[in-house]
């Protein structure tokens, strides 16, 4: 992950700090919002930490909701940063307690997104810390690797993971990323529950 000054660090910290607040839902790709702002996506499996991760970014608790359910998040939700960047929460993809036919609609409706729109600056992958990368995971990633959409690796929940487990899965992954040209080369680190991450990845998503 890239090094920020102090400077960096508290000038992000101030515009997460600031008005951000939830403006549109789509569950259809022809109720996408308008593309004024730059959006970074966040993306991920089931039950990653989504919406915990947009929470803690932004020091709230309830802006994104967030559920032990797998599959709760069922559209494409926008917060609006400060008129500065669309936050966009995105249904969890993977296993879900759901339909098949439910399940193609969130995947068609998340791979036409990340296909088709213009102003989609990056995509953050979500992945739990303990258990890495999935074939659902790889699956997106080659996705966006044949869109040229850049993309970077987020390790969820890392206060659940030993500093053992976590250097082994940062070693393992960043194997597989050399092999994707959309990747971005290293990792973040986070936990919604400590902060851990969130200064460093706050000053990543204002200096896209």
């Amino acid at each position: 992950m890239e090094e920020f000054s102090p400077e960096q660090k508290e000038q992000a910290r101030r515009i997460f700090a600031g008005p951000c607040d939830f403006m549109w839902g789509s569950a259809d790709l022809k109720q996408l919002p308008p593309p004024e702002f730059n959006e970074v996506a966040f993306a991920g499996r089931s039950n990653v930490g989504k919406s915990s991760l947009v929470n803690a970014l932004t020091g709230r608790s309830t802006l994104a909701k967030t559920s032990n359910t797998p599959g709760r998040t069922q559209q494409l939700n926008f917060f609006n940063l400060g008129g500065l960047l669309y936050l966009v929460d995105m249904p969890g993809y993977g296993y879900a307690k759901v339909s098949k036919e439910v399940r193609e609609q969130w995947d068609h409706l998340i791979f036409e997104y990340l296909r088709g729109r213009p102003n989609l600056r990056s995509v953050l992958i979500l992945i739990d810390s303990r258990h890495g990368l999935k074939e659902s995971d790889i699956h997106l990633m080659d996705l966006l690797d044949k869109a040229a959409v850049n993309y970077r690796i987020v390790l969820t929940k890392c206060d659940k993971a030993s500093q053992k487990e976590r250097e082994a899965m940062i070693q393992k992954i960043t194997q597989i990323l050399v092999k994707h040209p959309a990747a971005f080369p290293s990792i973040a680190i986070t936990s919604s529950e400590t902060g851990e991450g969130m200064d460093v990845l706050r000053t990543v998503l204002i200096n896209l």
